[in-house]
């Protein structure tokens, strides 16, 4: 085992050298469904996830003790998540419940501490490598860096006691190493599309299948509209997961950045499901409203002023994320 020290630029260091030393080696999964062929990629992040869980001491049990929340997808699954912190926690201002909400999304726009946060807080540096070590004791050289970084985060949320978890999935869903939670309270897809053809596939079709990985039985099964291809598909997989697939309408008009209205929306319903099942809350509409109040995600469709210069700060990194902050950059423009 490398001899490392234990602050949160080591830590850092750590996760730098494991990101680097990653295997570029992708696995084909040939799927037996009518759009399953040889090129259907797979890499099996799950591979021993659920061994080094149990090695840290965390059980089958204590992952669904989280109430997890899962979020795949291809865009806004951030957005989507961060939408869910804030409704749920002025849900819980008013009512008590939930009183600590679990984040995990990836990736970070400034520093790793971003991607596990606590409260709409990101953990502290010191808890961040404090956790992260306690891990790479136990584990050694085994996990990559994501790897790692779940494990961190689900490490983490089991010792905070969180009445809530939302996770964000890395690329896929049914691969996926936030994937290993058997029972998650609701899971939901935002708007899937091309991206990440090298390991999940040629095709939308392809995509589809393995973001629809994340469906499970017993838990709703949520989507933002999705065209044709990709609805057949996450339909067909809601069924063989046991559980039946609601689509959600964007009817948050009062949220200008119209593809912010789609997550808004999906997020709306991940609370409603989650909160009356859980414990047989309703959602208000005060409790909405406060959530799109005090919603905040850096980096995304985000307009920062400074001497006298408007500027536009948005994350797009595929051609469809492209074209939502063309169109909301062009509405800016238009308005002044």
């Amino acid at each position: 085992m490398v001899s490392i020290g234990r602050d949160f630029k080591d830590a850092k260091a750590l996760l730098a050298k494991l990101r680097a030393s990653r295997s570029r080696k992708l696995s084909q999964y040939p799927i037996a469904l009518p759009h399953g062929t040889t090129t259907l990629r797979g890499t099996p992040h799950l591979h021993k996830i659920k061994g080094w869980l149990n090695k840290l001491g965390h059980t089958d049990r204590d992952l669904d003790k989280l109430k997890v929340i899962h979020i795949a997808g291809t865009k806004g699954k951030g957005s989507t998540c961060a939408y869910i912190e804030s409704m749920l926690l002025a849900h819980g201002a008013r009512t008590g419940f939930p009183k600590r909400v679990g984040l995990y999304t990836s990736p970070h726009l400034i520093e790793y501490t971003e991607r596990i946060r606590l409260n709409a807080n990101p953990i502290s540096e010191t808890k961040f490598a404090e956790n992260l070590f306690e891990i790479w004791d136990c584990l050694g050289d085994g996990p990559r860096s994501l790897q790692l970084l779940a494990l961190l985060s689900f490490h983490t949320f089991i010792k905070e006691g969180v009445d809530v978890a939302i996770y964000e999935a890395h690329h896929g869903g049914e691969y996926d190493v936030t994937n290993v939670v058997n029972q998650p309270a609701v899971t939901a897809t935002t708007t899937i599309g091309l991206d990440h053809i090298d390991e999940l596939g040629p095709t939308i079709e392809n995509i589809a299948w393995h973001k629809g990985g994340i469906f499970k039985t017993g838990a709703p099964a949520l989507s933002s509209p999705q065209v044709l291809e990709v609805s057949k598909i996450l339909k067909c997989r809601a069924a063989a997961k046991g559980t039946s697939l609601r689509f959600i309408q964007a009817d948050l008009e009062d949220i200008p950045v119209p593809v912010q209205r789609v997550n808004a929306s999906l997020a709306r319903e991940a609370c409603r499901e989650f909160l009356y099942r859980q414990v047989g809350h309703i959602l208000s509409e005060e409790d909405i409203q406060a959530g799109i109040r005090n919603f905040a995600w850096p980096g995304r469709f985000q307009t920062e002023q400074k001497n006298g210069v408007i500027w536009c700060l948005d994350g797009a990194h595929n051609p469809m994320s492209g074209l939502h902050t063309a169109a909301w950059f062009n509405s800016i423009s238009h308005s002044r």
